[in-house]
């Protein structure tokens, strides 16, 4: 038996990994070693079965914590058969299939047990990513998002043979997808079934492949679709667009397509949550005596009256002006922070001015400064 490498550095991770970070590792390698992206590499469609072995395994609580235990023993009944950990051998008797057995009561370990490569298949999920702008975000939007997909070659429909051509019954299988090995130990003969290796278990084999796939049945294309973005969708967040993935196989459903959106930054808006911040700048004098402001929301300009005395930093908020809550009809607030402008490149008639407009004020004028002074006295005093 081929030395197996530990599941864990199959998937690049440790061993206390969480379960978010064994599922992007999948991802990763899944999508670097996949049979469509590396057609005919035997090495990767190697690479891409340990990978989903390594995935079935650590993505399941029960296998992940056997595995853990036991090691490979732990979720692969044919691993390490003949061997003395266990008894050795088969201890149910001459001429038994193991991996029936446990597949009867458990319903396999770490997929080893062959699929029907002719049965319909789902085709695998795509990605792509959409940029919009944070108005756009904040309101929906229509976008047309161009991303890469494998299809069903239209030239042989699938097959890989090239037209006017048929499939072969697979010689080193006579057709059933699967070669079966005995092994013989003191206590029986185990039996193991594997997919055959010529025909990838399809049970036939090509004699003369199609020009345009090459006989892999599949081609890589480039598709464009219009996508609806809701109200309220924020950085990050996906769209699911069902049926406009990869092609599924024999003719199996397609996967379908993860759009991830992007959210511009806005020169003047923040988001958080479903509220939007913004600061707006006004003079000391409006700061001081009130003043009309006029103040952008994502529904155009807004008029607000700031309050006589306001101070640097206060928060009025406009109700409703947000953003849409996403899938409801309500909406967010507007929050705006006034920034009270300090004046530069005073004139000297300027300064005049407003050092006798200092010398007219008390305390009276000045509550948080005379306040924060007597605590300072206080904080001093003997």
């Amino acid at each position: 038996m081929a030395e197996k490498r530990d599941y864990y550095e199959v998937l690049g991770v440790q061993k206390g990994a969480s379960e978010d970070e064994i599922k992007k590792a999948f991802r990763k390698q899944a999508k670097k070693y996949h049979p469509d992206l590396n057609p005919g590499n035997k090495e990767a469609e190697a690479k891409f079965k340990e990978v989903n072995e390594a995935y079935e395994v650590l993505s399941d609580k029960d296998k992940r914590s056997r595995y853990d235990r036991f090691g490979f023993a732990g979720v692969d009944p044919n691993y390490g058969a003949g061997s003395t950990a266990y008894g050795g051998g088969n201890p149910f008797g001459q001429d038994i299939d193991i991996g029936d057995i446990f597949n009867s009561f458990f319903g396999g370990f770490g997929g080893r047990n062959p699929r029907n490569q002719n049965a319909p298949r789902k085709g695998s999920d795509v990605e792509a990513t959409v940029t919009i702008s944070f108005e756009e975000a904040a309101k929906g939007c229509k976008k047309e998002v161009t991303y890469q997909n494998v299809e069903t070659c239209k030239d042989c429909n699938g097959t890989g043979a090239s037209e006017g051509t048929k499939l072969k019954t697979c010689p080193d299988c006579n057709g059933r997808g699967q070669v079966t090995t005995q092994k013989r130990t003191p206590f029986g003969v185990v039996q193991t079934s594997q997919s055959c290796e010529k025909c990838r278990g399809k049970g036939k084999v090509i004699e003369k492949p199609c020009p345009k796939c090459s006989g892999v049945g599949r081609i890589r294309s480039q598709r464009t679709v219009t996508v609806t973005v809701p109200p309220g969708i924020s950085q990050d967040q996906i769209l699911k667009v069902g049926g406009h993935g990869n092609s599924g196989y024999n003719g199996g459903p397609s996967g379908d397509l993860h759009v991830y959106v992007n959210v511009k930054k806005h020169e003047i808006f923040e988001r958080k949550g479903d509220d939007v911040w913004c600061e707006i700048p006004i003079t000391f004098t409006q700061a001081a005596l009130g003043h009309e402001v006029i103040v952008p929301t994502l529904d155009g300009k807004s008029s607000y009256q700031v309050h006589p005395g306001t101070q640097p930093g206060d928060i009025f908020k406009l109700k409703g002006k947000g953003i849409q809550h996403l899938n409801s009809k309500g909406r967010g607030d507007q929050y705006v922070r006034v920034n009270v402008e300090v004046p530069r490149n005073l004139s000297e008639e300027q300064k005049r001015i407003l050092k006798e407009f200092d010398k007219s004020c008390s305390t009276k004028n000045y509550q948080r400064r005379s306040s924060f002074f007597d605590k300072v006295k206080n904080l001093f005093k003997d």
